[in-house]
């Protein structure tokens, strides 16, 4: 049975649960793991937990039924601060923070959570798009993480410690997430409508990486298509990087005008190669598991043709775990989409990464 519903993440809920039986909850966590596996979710609840005015918070059980209960869901307690990087900004904003400059220190997250709690137990904030505080935004957050707030929680919600200052890693105790197993997000995938019966469902299971988010990406036709196209091409040997480039050049123009909105394409690009090396690397060493015959039937065809072994395999997949990290450090789209290529296609064609 899941904690709350929540698939994928019992072992997070049990270390919470004897945290809080033992009375040693830490005041300051930041979550990592793959995007769209539940953690949002799961920090939500976590603060529903915490505020819920019926059961005891040991209990890790909250009736959702009190007004506290509702208020958290709806996103209105009083006691509960959620901030986000808005769709349109390159970073979380300084002001969600602390406020504007003209009420500097006086609005914003850090304020809120330093007040005495509006309902009597706990002052609960969660970040979410921590990957994106950049210096400033992480600086303004070190006095809260120093000297936290009697019966305060803050939880930062990002993909990877790597992507957060050592000033913020150092103060907050971090909670790793797995990827979802594929039966979970099928399982999600059916239950919220997102697929047309069992087998589509099991289909955008076993190309989501463990991801509900990626899963429900592959649902528009335009995205799939352009991740068979991928698939097919990097299954090819001696395939030619220059129509490549051009062919994921003309996906990310697709996107828009807006820089934001072709980062994005860009960095789904990097995740469908990164994933398409992943199970190329699973039937390699023995070990694919089979969750999607049509996946399966592609890997194994790939593997056939593969002409290095596995650790060229594994060195095409963390060049593209590095381009994603390029990406999210502004690098210059067009030049980097060349040299990925291009590291891409030496690797495979000499049987090991190119040395640099």
């Amino acid at each position: 049975m899941s904690w709350q519903g929540i698939l994928g993440h019992d072992e997070v809920a049990a270390q919470f649960r004897r945290a809080l039986e033992r009375g040693r909850l830490a005041s300051s966590f930041l979550f990592v793991g793959p995007a769209g596996i539940g953690k949002r979710t799961f920090a939500v609840k976590l603060a529903q937990t915490l505020l819920c005015q019926r059961r005891p918070e040991a209990e890790m059980d909250p009736c959702g039924q009190c007004p506290s209960c509702a208020q958290v869901m709806a996103a209105t307690h009083p006691d509960l601060e959620i901030v986000g990087r808005p769709k349109d900004k390159a970073f979380i904003p300084l002001e969600l923070l602390i406020g504007d400059k003209d009420r500097r220190g006086r609005e914003g997250l850090c304020h809120s959570i330093a007040m005495k709690p509006f309902m009597g137990g706990r002052k609960v904030a969660i970040i979410d798009d921590a990957d994106y505080l950049n210096a400033e935004g992480a600086n303004s957050l070190l006095k809260t993480l120093e000297e936290p707030p009697p019966r305060s929680l803050l939880v930062l919600i990002g993909t990877s410690p790597a992507k957060q200052l050592p000033t913020i890693r150092s103060r907050c105790q971090i909670v790793r997430f797995r990827a979802l197993a594929s039966e979970a997000v099928a399982e999600l995938l059916a239950a919220q409508g997102l697929a047309q019966g069992p087998e589509e469902a099991a289909r955008l299971a076993g190309h989501s990486g463990g991801s509900l988010e990626r899963a429900m990406e592959l649902t528009g036709a335009e995205l799939w298509q352009f991740r068979t196209m991928l698939d097919e091409r990097l299954s090819e040997p001696g395939w030619d990087g220059v129509l490549l480039a051009e062919a994921v050049s003309a996906f990310v123009a697709e996107a828009g005008s807006e820089t934001s909105a072709r980062r994005a394409r860009m960095r789904q690009v990097f995740e469908f190669a990164a994933e398409f090396y992943r199970h190329l690397l699973y039937v390699l060493t023995g070990s694919s598991r089979g969750e999607d015959p049509e996946l399966e039937r592609l890997m194994r065809r790939a593997a056939e043709r593969w002409p290095a072994d596995e650790a060229a395999a594994l060195a095409c997949l963390d060049r593209s775990i590095e381009a994603m990290e390029q990406l999210e450090r502004n690098a210059y789209q067009p030049t980097l989409l060349e040299c990925w290529i291009d590291d891409l296609v030496k690797t495979t064609l000499f049987g090991r990464a190119p040395l640099r």
